[in-house]
Order: structure tokens, then sequence, then C-alpha cells
């Protein structure tokens, strides 16, 4: 009998920090998979154990000490994991896994992007410099599937590409993670590479979208001054069987929060 097939990405900045607020995610929501970015661990330092008492039995993990580090939780076993360094760097920012699911092979690529730090200029600013080299390697990860039958990139792409992924374009035009030559390059890449964007096919564009909210607020739901930094991208055969995507913005006012919340995409069997 097929079942359907859920996957969730979630920035979770310090995974054992907020291990219970993982935990309480895996109990309420109970996706097939979780991409978890930002994990700020060593992959020995990484609670495992917790997560397979939670079902959770096979994880990837590509750890790094107090800095990034993104990790893939599943109740479905690996045929296959990868990890790339991308610049270079050594930075532990991608795991890629293999699945079987319903009799399909899929590619799951989880992916934490630099943040580019806070001046948009690749002249002055190196941080700025490495997102945007980072994004040009990512033009080599594309949806040609090879002897698998789908495939997904998700996680935190610190970009917000359209106009209503943010609480003002106009404003933010400026600002790292909206400026033109970031958007128009993750466009760029993700038409180029064959990625459909999943959050957009279910939410129409001209509706504004959040995945994330500033620690700097006051009152980040008053305000609502939010973007859409994370994604769940997928290869055309998934765009047909996506079912349901559900932002859980409720989880931002959980007790000690991420400053971003998890993302639940559904697909038919």
């Amino acid at each position: 009998m097929t079942q359907p097939f859920t996957i969730a990405t979630w920035n979770i900045n310090s995974v054992r920090l907020r291990r219970g607020l993982v935990e309480r995610f895996l109990a309420e929501h109970a996706p097939d998979i979780l991409c978890l970015q930002e994990i700020k661990c060593q992959d020995d330092q990484f609670p495992a154990k917790a997560f397979a008492r939670a079902g959770y039995e096979h994880v990837a993990l590509h750890g790094q000490k107090a800095y990034h580090g993104v990790a893939t939780l599943s109740k479905i076993p690996f045929s296959s994991v990868e990890r790339r360094d991308f610049c270079g760097l050594g930075d532990a920012r991608h795991v890629e896994c293999t699945v079987d699911v319903n009799g399909s092979r899929i590619r799951v690529h989880n992916f934490y992007v630099p943040a580019g730090g806070d001046e948009p200029d690749p002249a002055i600013n190196p941080k700025f410099a490495h997102k945007l080299k980072f994004l040009d390697e990512m033009r080599a990860i594309t949806t040609e599937t090879g002897a698998h039958d789908a495939a997904l990139l998700v996680g935190d792409l610190n970009i917000a590409p359209l106009e209503n992924d943010v609480w003002s374009h106009r404003q933010l035009l400026k600002v790292v993670s909206h400026t033109p030559v970031e958007t128009e390059t993750l466009e760029e890449l993700r038409r180029e590479a064959g990625w459909a964007d999943l959050m957009r096919h279910h939410v129409p564009g001209d509706q504004k979208l959040f995945t994330w909210w500033s620690y700097r607020a006051r009152d980040w739901a008053a305000s609502n001054r939010g973007r859409r930094l994370d994604h769940i991208w997928g290869s055309e055969a998934l765009r047909g069987a996506l079912t349901s995507m559900n932002v859980l913005t409720e989880a931002r006012g959980w007790e000690k929060p991420s400053d971003h919340v998890p993302v639940v995409a559904r697909f038919a069997p």
C-alpha cells in the first residue's frame, strides 16, 4: 500500500539548545523527513539518540563546531548520503540523501546558504562575496536525476526572491537577502536547473509568505516584518504530486524559539 510523503525544513539555530522544540515538532507533525540547518554542533555532539526514540532512526549529518551544520532526520532508510564542500572553505552547509518512497528514488538536498553579512557589496564585504560565489556553485545542483525518479532541494537559502517574500519590497531592496543581485541570481539558477518553487506553486505570488522574523523585533507577530528565507524546491514530477504546503508560523512564538519556522510539504503517493 502506498502512502503520502511529507518533508519539512527548519533552520533550528542550535539543535542542542532547541532539542525540545524539534521533539515537539516531530511529535505533533511527524514528517517522513526533517531537514535541519544551522545545527551548530559537530557530528558526535548531535542528539541522534533522542530523535531515534521519536522514530527518526536515520540521520545524515554534516556538522561543524559552533557554526553552520546541516542534518537530515528520516523515518525512511537512506540508500546513499553525500556531502559537498562549497567554495573550498570546509563549511558544513550541504548534505544529500537518497530515499526510496513508494517505489521511487528521491534525491534530497539539504542546504544552508551563507547569510552574506550586512553590506551588499562584494568588493568590501567578504561575506557577501562568499554568498555570491556559493550561489554560483549551486548551479551544479540540478534536477537531472540520473538513476533517480525525482529530486528535492530544501533549506535556508537566506534569500527572499519575490516582492511578496518580504514585508516591504521597496524598503529592503538594499538589504542583504533581498537585493537584486541575490534575488535575480537565485531565480535564474533555480529556473536553469529545472527546479520548481513548490511553496509558490501552492501559495500564489501575490500573497505575503514569510518563514523568518528577526529577534530584534519587540513584538514579531504585531509588526510581522518577515521574510521567506526557507524554501522547498522540487523536480517537475513532484510539483504535480504536491498536495499541501504548511508554514508553521506559530512556532515563532514557542518558548526560546528559532527565528525561523518549519515548512512542511506533503505529496500524494
